[in-house]
């Protein structure tokens, strides 16, 4: 039998980052945080907190605290209450550039408190794999095992410069040549979005200089200054076009990635509309 109490415990330090902020959320001491976690990490057999700096749940606290998320959302749904006294978390992994441009509002028809994890969509999969999140915005189509695929419609993003970067580095246009020196801006180790476009393009796998910029708007920002040359979402960029602020390096080859929202079944009851309102913001916002 799980202890539930030490379960909230558990999922409290997750989610507000330190012991005294977990007690303070539940209106016990930290010593009483404490001792819970020591207890069920003692139940357990397994270390549930990566005590830090910076404080953090190991893979088996994740699961644990998942679970208890599941269940409240569960309970939620058999209560019929609107209102319940502690409302379900629905932990969510979406790309960063999704939200950036259409998948914010869809957020406020979740039947809790919303906790986004960001990771990109050809890796957004793993966290609903291990259990870790109620659904995931993915690029993969095939359902994890348990879940179902909703296909939503493909975001199409456009490898842009600004034209005074694009007259420098891209006076003929892209090819591998310039492509291997020019700067490139990348979201983070797991954005490989450049890459395929360059592939694409030339048939060829090209190391590129790289800038780091993880925020989406910070990206489209940092193009538009002429930092580097990157793949930004046409739906962020579409005025910076019509203005001439941002060229299309390549007008006649977009990247076009496909999305799909994947959910764990045993809560996809529990948390039908905001599905529904994800497949409605999906329609106005990605290609088909």
């Amino acid at each position: 039998m799980l202890d539930y109490p030490a379960l909230q415990a558990l999922a409290e330090i997750i989610r507000r980052g330190s012991f005294e902020a977990a007690a303070h959320a539940l209106a016990i001491t930290p010593s009483a945080i404490s001792q819970r976690i020591r207890n069920l990490e003692d139940r357990s057999g397994a270390v549930l907190i990566d005590r830090g700096p910076p404080v953090q749940g190991t893979e088996a606290g994740l699961r644990l605290a998942a679970h208890l998320d599941q269940v409240r959302l569960l309970e939620s749904t058999l209560a019929g209450s609107p209102h319940p006294t502690q409302p379900p978390v629905i932990r969510i992994a979406m790309n960063a550039d999704s939200l950036a441009t259409w998948a914010i509002p869809p957020l406020t028809e979740a039947p809790g408190l919303v906790d986004l994890v960001i990771d990109d969509q050809d890796h957004a999969l793993d966290w609903l794999r291990n259990g870790q999140v109620a659904a995931a915005l993915t690029s993969d189509s095939r359902p994890v095992t348990g879940c179902d695929s909703i296909p939503l419609g493909r975001m199409r993003y456009r490898a842009t410069a600004s034209p005074e970067f694009a007259a420098r580095h891209f006076p003929d246009g892209p090819d591998a040549d310039s492509l291997s020196r020019a700067p490139a801006l990348n979201f983070n180790s797991k954005d490989s979005l450049q890459d395929r476009w360059i592939r694409q393009m030339t048939g060829r796998r090209i190391a590129q200089p790289l800038h780091r910029i993880p925020s989406s708007q910070g990206f489209a920002e940092a193009t538009r200054l002429g930092l580097g040359w990157g793949m930004n979402p046409e739906a962020m960029i579409t005025d910076d076009l019509a203005t001439g602020r941002l060229i299309d390096l390549a007008p006649e080859l977009p990247l076009d990635v496909p999305l799909f929202w994947q959910t764990a079944r045993i809560s996809a009851a529990a948390i039908e509309s905001l599905t529904r309102a994800v497949e409605g913001a999906a329609r106005t916002a990605l290609l088909r």
